[in-house]
């Protein structure tokens, strides 16, 4: 497989604390790639400076074998390098085809048209349908996205995040405050919408972890402990301790 994004050296320090220090992280392309750790290991910093609501105090990101280091996140976005966040974006008053609609404008590079007519905006709804439909939210098309449990709302995101067409997804602890349902749901959400992308994800729960990825990296006080399948970073004496330690 070949590499879609790709970190080296990557060191991230806040006066004089390293968070982040000289990862070098490859995540192929096609696959669902997690970055884990304990408590305070750096894989926030390192999500945010990978998706570029950081920058970085030395490294270097390439995406597709172009470099990003110092673009921003609506530049990579525009390349196809799109992430969600931990607390649900979208706009409750709207409807989810509303929300939806409103990503398809982003799409096209152009300002939002909120006054106009809904007739005028009808021609992004056969699209935002079908986002909705792969995203298993079709019942709710019309319903507010206030009036959505959090799993659907956490459903309705990543719709807002397909209709921008990405080859890669970026995902900010996408179980976070879930109950087992919503995240049954949204694991087989994340499964189906990986088929014909890139997943990279920070997530805490390790049964989902285990469960779909097909590869992870572990972090610890900011550098790279171990990296592999599930099996294999599991039986790691070093991860082992981390965790442990991290518990304990």
């Amino acid at each position: 497989m070949s590499v879609i994004l790709k970190a080296e050296g990557l060191t991230k320090e806040f006066k004089g604390f390293v968070a982040v220090n000289n990862v070098t992280l490859e995540v192929e392309e096609g696959t669902i790639h997690a970055l884990i750790g304990p408590n305070g290991a750096g894989k926030t910093t390192c999500f945010n400076l990978l998706t570029k609501f950081l920058q970085p105090t030395s490294g270097r990101i390439t995406y597709k074998g172009r470099d990003i280091t110092r673009m921003s996140p609506a530049d990579i976005a525009q390349l196809g390098l799109v992430r969600s966040f931990q607390i649900s974006a979208v706009f409750s008053d709207l409807s989810v085809l509303q929300n939806v609609r409103i990503a398809l404008q982003r799409r096209r590079g152009e300002s939002f048209d909120f006054w106009r007519s809904e007739k005028a905006l009808s021609r992004y709804d056969d699209d935002a349908r079908a986002r909705i439909d792969e995203v298993g939210l079709t019942e709710f098309v019309n319903h507010r996205a206030a009036e959505l449990s959090y799993g659907r709302k956490r459903a309705l995101e990543i719709a807002t995040t397909l209709a921008l067409d990405p080859g890669m997804l970026l995902l900010d602890e996408p179980m976070a405050g879930m109950t087992q349902q919503d995240v049954d749901r949204i694991s087989a959400l994340i499964r189906k919408v990986a088929k014909n992308r890139t997943v990279l994800m920070v997530e805490h729960n390790l049964s989902v972890v285990a469960d779909l990825s097909d590869r992870i990296t572990v972090l610890a006080r900011g550098e790279i402990l171990a990296e592999g399948d599930y099996e294999t970073v599991s039986k790691s004496p070093a991860v082992i301790e981390a965790y442990i330690g991290a518990e304990a």
